[in-house]
């Protein structure tokens, strides 16, 4: 039989629980990862035993009144608190999504929390998103034209030309939909990834700009692009309700029609 030995510090094992207050008659359990690289320590799971009848309904308010009122290291990001800055991305209950949209009563069972899959991890609920935002910066995600913008107005688009970019703008790079995706938890070094790619088509769908040449030139390599085998795993999570798959297709079809 193979054996195997694994690495110092990567095991999960169980941390504290949390007692809710007495008199507490409405009880969730919240089984929170947690690692801080400093302590040397392998990551564990904290379980915290919240009050709903004190507490808002989402899974962000829980994890806002943990950190305020029992457990002050708790490590997160969250901003607007609205599902539009795309912050408090995390799993939750086995699914990519936005803490601040996820209703705590949508979990059966006590709500597991972890920090988004395949992600190396800064601390507890926090993921690097270094390369992640490197890939973003590579597509140069802004308009790019040679013919100068009227003088006295603006660039117009008509109703159809702006139409088409409906399902793109309203990313929030929260990255629930990457970090989803089997292809680039193997190769996320070079495979762009579900929320870069819908931004790359928003910028080639885009009637305003002039480079989308240039574009699909940077995107015709094998791993750039083509790891995506289209399973559909960032369409299913993405907590806009956006469709990067199909983005993804629609680069591909450009890619034979040029070549036609």
């Amino acid at each position: 039989m193979a054996e195997f030995t694994l690495p110092k510090n990567s095991k999960v094992v169980e941390g504290q629980r949390y007692k809710a207050p007495a008199g507490a008659t409405r009880v969730q359990e919240f089984r929170v990862y947690r690692w801080n690289p400093d302590d040397e320590k392998n990551p564990h799971v904290d379980i915290y035993e919240i009050d709903l009848d004190a507490c808002g309904p989402m899974v962000l308010d829980a994890l806002i009144k943990i950190k305020n009122e029992v457990d002050s290291t708790l490590t997160f990001r969250r901003s607007c608190r609205e599902g539009i800055c795309g912050s408090c991305a995390m799993n939750i209950d086995g699914t990519n999504t936005l803490a601040c949209l996820k209703p705590i009563e949508a979990v059966k069972g006590p709500v597991k929390i972890n920090p988004l899959p395949h992600m190396a991890v800064v601390k507890d609920l926090v993921p690097d998103l270094t390369q992640a935002y490197a890939q973003y910066r590579s597509i140069e995600p802004w308009l790019q034209s040679e013919t100068p913008p009227p003088p006295d107005g603006e660039r117009l688009q008509s109703v159809e030309e702006r139409a088409k970019l409906d399902g793109m703008w309203e990313c929030i790079l929260c990255f629930c939909c990457t970090t989803s995706c089997p292809s680039y938890w193997w190769n996320g070094d070079r495979y762009l990834g579900p929320a870069v790619l819908l931004a790359a088509y928003r910028w080639i769908a885009d009637s305003r700009d002039e480079h989308t040449g240039d574009r699909l030139d940077a995107l015709e390599d094998p791993f750039k692009l083509y790891r995506c085998h289209t399973i559909m795993n960032c369409t299913e999570t993405c907590p806009k309700g956006l469709n990067p798959a199909k983005a993804i297709g629609e680069i591909k079809k450009l890619m034979v029609q040029r070549q036609g």
